[in-house]
């Protein structure tokens, strides 16, 4: 399997140690019993909010007096075994790298045998509400980040 953001798979999957616990729901599946393509965008967003909420950003992020607000600028799913209805998968997050104000972050769906059966990859943006630019990190954000 050749996914181009991913060097060596192996390695790869060793970055990751955070992660959350979706169960396939009836509604998320295609009239094959198969999950919906759209779907693992939405466990993505599940799971980067769990893992921003475990590192401290979310709750700094919907203070009503803050400035800066998480903004998804692109988002890709590559999709390598099906899944299926009721089953239970572990979406992992991680930031692969930090730039001056956004980050790539990485997702790896895991099934109950732990297999990997979608990854993805997406750029956030940290904006200023008030001029919807871009808002640099600050060195310990970079650091809960990374860690």
């Amino acid at each position: 399997m050749k996914v181009e953001y991913i060097e060596d798979f192996q390695k790869w999957e060793e970055g990751f140690s955070f992660y959350h616990e979706i169960n396939v729901r009836f509604s998320e599946t295609d009239m094959f019993g198969h999950l919906n393509n759209t779907v693992p965008f939405v466990y993505f967003e599940q799971s980067r909010i769990e893992f921003f909420k475990a590192i401290g950003f979310m709750q700094e992020w919907v203070r009503v007096d803050q400035d800066t607000i998480p903004v998804v600028a692109d988002l890709q799913c590559d999709f390598l075994q099906q899944v299926y209805f009721d089953e239970t998968l572990r979406v992992y997050v991680k930031a692969a790298t930090v730039g001056v104000s956004s980050v790539d972050i990485h997702y790896r769906g895991v099934n109950g045998e732990g297999k990997a059966v979608f990854v993805g990859r997406g750029t956030m943006v940290q904006m200023s509400r008030k001029t919807g630019k871009g808002h640099p990190w600050e060195d310990g954000q970079k650091e809960r980040l990374l860690r």
